[in-house]
């Protein structure tokens, strides 16, 4: 059994502010097509639970059940559940390696950037299609940290990259999981499996700012800053100048960054 995943980001304000930017629209819209209502989902991953829910009301009066490592990262789920009166999520507590459901339990199973942060991805993917019933889909989305694409030029910013690179892959996981996708899933046993990509694209002034102070903030304060600094790969300095960057870039009137995903859809 692979060991437990490692979360490299961690769940501080930083990060969760920007996750709770994420809709079905911005973040899954290559599965849409295939929900409709009275479909049963299983949500791994779900984190703050904006995907989950947006997920549960595509497919309501189906079900969809929000997945996490923990009940306490799962409260996260539940709150925004609450807070949008949505009544048809349910919630587990689960390791993507060895899930404890039946076989064929859900018509879509889906993941949004967790197979980057897992042990074994390949028997994760095999996990998700066990559990997936005949005819259904297993739909995922991960970021390609080597193929993120900025400009202006920056020193800093490929240092960050670099760094953070080195962290993902220490705690085990794959920071360019994107590309990796469709050879995962062959690997999984998945012989029906459509690959694509999409970006995220922040250039106007607004756009900038949110997510240049949003990885200001992840560098100097969350997991990774704390991994980064305990296994000396940077000093509390470095952190601040690779926040600096981040602001540099955010400031500059020609700023962009493009920020690409892989995606699958397996048809089980």
């Amino acid at each position: 059994m692979p060991n437990a995943p490692i979360y490299t980001h961690g769940h501080t304000e930083s990060v969760l502010r920007s996750h709770r930017t994420r809709t079905a629209e911005n973040s899954a819209a290559y599965l849409l097509a295939d929900l409709r209502p009275g479909l049963s989902v299983l949500d791994v991953g779900s984190g703050p639970g904006t995907i989950t829910v947006d997920l549960a009301e595509r497919v309501a009066p189906g079900r969809v059940t929000a997945m996490e490592t923990s009940e306490a990262i799962l409260e996260l789920a539940r709150t925004e559940a609450a807070r949008r009166g949505c009544t048809t999520v349910d919630f587990l507590v689960g390791d993507i390696h060895a899930l404890e459901l039946p076989d064929a339990s859900f018509d879509v199973v889906h993941a949004h950037q967790v197979l980057q942060h897992v042990a074994d991805p390949v028997a994760a993917l095999r996990e998700m299609i066990r559990v997936c019933r005949p005819g259904g889909v297993v739909a995922a989305r991960d970021g390609d940290y080597a193929g993120f694409t900025w400009h202006p030029a920056s020193a800093g910013l490929e240092r960050w990259r670099d760094l953070y690179r080195r962290a993902a892959r220490a705690n085990g996981g794959e920071p360019d999981a994107g590309r990796h996708l469709l050879g995962w899933a062959h690997a999984a046993g998945a012989g029906d499996v459509t690959a694509s990509s999409s970006t995220w694209c922040y250039a106007d002034p607004n756009a900038r700012r949110e997510w240049g102070d949003m990885w200001a903030d992840r560098i100097t304060k969350s997991a990774v800053a704390d991994q980064l600094l305990t296994s000396d790969l940077a000093t509390s300095e470095d952190l601040r100048e690779l926040a600096d960057a981040w602001h540099d870039w955010a400031d500059h009137p020609d700023g962009w960054i493009s920020v690409l995903h892989g995606e699958i859809l397996i048809r089980v």
